[in-house]
């Protein structure tokens, strides 16, 4: 549990497995704190081999609220290259989901020498007509602050009964505890506002990718209806090279039933990546 420095923003962050090992630095969505990844699926991550990273953007968990101030998704990539830099590493691989997959695609455009490889999950390029939200799901993404704890809650399990897994793979319990530990850390709805604006600011990244040169995969869920996996697929399409993968049955989450096969087809991409073709 530590912390690194981007000017005069802190970053915390939290390592698993063997710090010798190859780096994966793992980026979060929109208002989602390192937490959201989970303890034991990191650790999935670390029994292939990898040192494993997960820290909260700027403006959720704990790291540093910038009330009153706008800034890009550039800036958000270099927090997590402030991350890599505490660290001592020089490269690593990144994943990033929903919001994260924008972002390591913005990190991949500023700073590919620090780069492994790129995954992005569950995102897209912002091109419109790509990755596009249904009415439903649109509807919680931009639903007013939740008034108490216990809404807050309930939210998180209706959305994810809107854009989430299959239903089969839902645990209410489980989703209920995780929202709850996330309330309880950090509620700062107003620093997911300001990511949102970071997003609009980035505009659409194609053409910029497009030009990209550095291993990458792309992983979505077939039921997704927060970003339609048309957007996955647009931004494999896009990045020369890149490897699509869509997890059928898989929402805009990540449920213990698919951490077997993510962490397996993400452990012998990168691995590859590394050994060259």
């Amino acid at each position: 549990m530590s912390t690194a420095l981007n000017g005069d923003v802190e970053i915390y962050y939290e390592e698993f497995g063997d710090p010798g090992a190859p780096t994966l630095l793992l980026v979060n969505g929109l208002g989602s704190q390192c937490l959201n990844y989970d303890v034991a699926w990191c650790r999935l991550f670390g029994d292939e081999g990898f040192h494993v990273v997960r820290f909260d953007n700027r403006d959720v968990g704990l790291s540093t609220k910038l009330d009153g101030t706008d800034y890009a998704l550039a800036d958000m990539a270099d927090d997590a290259i402030a991350v890599l830099s505490a660290m001592g590493e020089d490269r690593a691989h990144v994943m990033g989901c929903s919001m994260g997959g924008m972002i390591v695609q913005r990190l991949a455009l500023d700073h590919a020498d620090r780069l492994l490889s790129l995954t992005s999950v569950m995102s897209r390029t912002r091109e419109p007509g790509y990755g596009e939200s249904s009415k439903e799901a649109l509807a919680f993404l931009l639903a007013p602050a939740a008034p108490s704890r216990a809404a807050y809650i309930d939210r998180q399990v209706a959305a994810l009964h809107v854009y989430g897994s299959k239903p089969a793979w839902l645990d209410d319990d489980a989703i209920r505890v995780r929202a709850g530990a996330a309330y309880d850390r950090c509620f700062c709805p107003e620093g997911v506002g300001r990511q949102m604006t970071a997003i609009r600011h980035d505009g659409s990244r194609s053409a910029e990718l497009a030009e990209l040169d550095l291993p990458t995969l792309v992983i979505h869920g077939s039921r997704d209806t927060l970003i339609d996996p048309s957007g996955g697929r647009r931004t494999a399409e896009v990045i020369p090279g890149a490897r699509y993968v869509e997890i059928e049955g898989m929402g805009h989450d990540y449920p213990p039933p698919v951490w077997r096969e993510w962490v397996a087809v993400w452990s012998d991409f990168a691995h590859a990546a590394v050994a060259g073709p």
